[in-house]
C-alpha cells in the first residue's frame, strides 16, 4: 500500500488528507483565524506557523508518517507551465518564496511540502496541476493594449480533476470532450476546456470574471485608475481591495457563500440581490466561454463549494441551460486529485516533469 500526504493551503485553511492508495484514512481541514494570519504580514511568513500546525494535528490525531512515500500539495503563483506533476526543486521553492507572479496561500504548498518530505526517509514532494498551468490559445492572450497581457491563473487542479471524473463516468475521454467548468469557491473561474486543454478561463485571481466572495473581478478600468490616482489609495490597499476585501466582502461584510445565503433566505433584500449579482456574472462568463467553444459544449460543470447553494446554481441554470446539459459536482475534489497524481508518479504511470525551461510556456 502506497501512503501520502495531500496539502491544500487556502486563505484561512490548510486541508491536509493521508491516503492509503487513492482511499482517504485521515481528512483535517485546519481553520485559522484570520487575524492570526494578518500578524505575518506576508503570506510567505506563514510558513512555519502552517507547516507546525499540519504537524501537529497529524500527531494529535496518531497518524504515523514514517511510511508516507509522497507529499503532494497545491501549487502556487510560479512561472506559467504545462499541466502535470512536478517535482518540487530548488527553482521552484525561490519562486515560491520571492511570489513572481503574487502572494496566495498555495504558495505555501509546495514549501511546506518539500519540507515535510525530507524529514523522511524515501520521501519525494511533489505538485500537481497548479493554478498557473498555461494552455491559452495566442489570440486569447490579447487585452486591447500591448502593455498588458492575459496570463491563465485559475483553480486548474480541481477544474482538471473534475473533468476527468465526468469523462470516467460517461465512459469517454477527458481529450475528447468540450465542456466548460466553473470553480465556484473563494475565487470564481469559468474555463473553456477543449479536448484535454483549457484554452481560456478568466484570471481569476486579481481582477477578471465574475466578482466572488471575496474577489472584485472585472471592473471598470476608468474609474479603478480614477481611484488610485485621486484618492492616493497605495499599491497594497487596491491589491487588498481587488483579493480578499472585494465582491460579497465588499458588499456585505462577510466572504461566507453561506451565510450569505441564510441572509437571503431569511428574506435580506440586499443579500439576495448581491447574491443574484454574483450567480448573473458567473452564467455570462459561462456563455463567453461558450462562445469560444463555437457553441460545440458537451457539458457546463458547475463546482467549489458555492455549487452547493440550491439558489445560486438555479439561478445560473436559467440562464445557461440552453447551451449544454448543466451537471453539479458540489465541493471540489482537490485532495483526491493530489493523492491521485501522487500514487501515479510512485506506481511509475506517469513521469514527474522539472520545473525548468522546458516547461515553462513562453508568453510572447
Amino acid at each position: 500500500m502506497i501512503k501520502i500526504l495531500a496539502i491544500n493551503p487556502g486563505s484561512t485553511t490548510t486541508k491536509i488528507a493521508v491516503f492509503l492508495n487513492s482511499r482517504p484514512i485521515f481528512l483535517k481541514s485546519i481553520v485559522h483565524n484570520p487575524s492570526k494570519l494578518d500578524e505575518f504580514g506576508h503570506i510567505t511568513n506563514q510558513y512555519e506557523f502552517r507547516k507546525n500546525c499540519i504537524l501537529k494535528e497529524l500527531e494529535d490525531s496518531h497518524i504515523d508518517i514514517s511510511k508516507i512515500q509522497a507529499v503532494v500539495a497545491r501549487g502556487g503563483l510560479l512561472k506559467p507551465i504545462k499541466s502535470g506533476v512536478y517535482r518540487i526543486n530548488d527553482r521552484m521553492k525561490s519562486d515560491l518564496k520571492k511570489g513572481i507572479f503574487g502572494e496566495h496561500a498555495s504558495n505555501l504548498g509546495g514549501l511546506i511540502a518539500d519540507d515535510i518530505a525530507r524529514h523522511i526517509p524515501g520521501c519525494q514532494a511533489f505538485i500537481a496541476d497548479p493554478v498557473v498551468v498555461d494552455e491559452l490559445e495566442d489570440v486569447a492572450r490579447y487585452t486591447g493594449h500591448p502593455k498588458f497581457k492575459r496570463y491563465s491563473i485559475f483553480h486548474a487542479l480541481n477544474q482538471k480533476a473534475i473533468a476527468r471524473a465526468y469523462a470516467r463516468l460517461i465512459n469517454r475521454k477527458y481529450e475528447d470532450l468540450n465542456l466548460i467548468i466553473a470553480h465556484m469557491g473563494g475565487g470564481i473561474s469559468v474555463g473553456a476546456h477543449h479536448f484535454g486543454k483549457v484554452i481560456d478561463v478568466n484570471q481569476a485571481l486579481d481582477g477578471e470574471g465574475p466578482f466572488s466572495p471575496e474577489r472584485t473581478g472585472t471592473l471598470p478600468a476608468g474609474a479603478l485608475a480614477r481611484l488610485c490616482f485621486e484618492e492616493g489609495i497605495t499599491l497594497d490597499e487596491i491589491k487588498k481591495m481587488i483579493t480578499g476585501h472585494g465582491g460579497l466582502m465588499a458588499y456585505l461584510g462577510t466572504n461566507s457563500a453561506y451565510e450569505v445565503e441564510l441572509m437571503a433566505q431569511d428574506g435580506n433584500d440586499e443579500a439576495r440581490k448581491v447574491q443574484d449579482a454574483m450567480a448573473y456574472q458567473i452564467a455570462k462568463e459561462i456563455g463567453s466561454m461558450a462562445s469560444v467553444l463555437k457553441g460545440q459544449v458537451d457539458a457546463i460543470i458547475l463546482t467549489g463549494g458555492i455549487s452547493h447553494n440550491t439558489m445560486i446554481v438555479e439561478y445560473i441554470k436559467s440562464m445557461v441551460s440552453f447551451i449544454a446539459p448543466v451537471i453539479i459536482y458540489p465541493g471540489e475534489d482537490e485532495m483526491h486529485a493530489l493523492a491521485w497524481n501522487g500514487l501515479m508518479i510512485i506506481k511509475g504511470e506517469i513521469k514527474a516533469k522539472e520545473y525548468d525551461e522546458t516547461n515553462m510556456v513562453e508568453i510572447k
